[in-house]
């Protein structure tokens, strides 16, 4: 049997164990960065249907960092310097 990953994980936790308001997640919605709470972010992203679950970039739960994409931090320094009018 396959193990779930993480991030899967946390979702299934939070979802069925947990209150899902408390958990807060950041995505990556075209050039900016989203902070919504998971109950909305799954009605937002219509059950991962619009937004897939490989654009989240970090779970919080009452300010503890459960799960952060490894390129978040190379994620936002590309667009901060292309917001610069810097080429990489």
């Amino acid at each position: 049997m396959p193990r779930k990953g993480k991030l899967a994980e946390i979702f299934s936790k939070a979802l069925y164990c947990d209150n899902p308001d408390l958990y807060s997640l950041n995505y990556r919605d075209f050039n900016k960065v989203v902070e919504v709470s998971l109950a909305e972010f799954l009605k937002v992203s219509e059950n991962f249907q619009l937004i897939p679950a490989s654009r989240i970039l970090s779970v919080t739960k009452d300010g503890t960092l459960l799960y952060n994409k490894k390129c978040l931090n190379e994620c936002v320094r590309r667009r901060s310097v292309r917001k610069k009018g810097k080429k990489l």
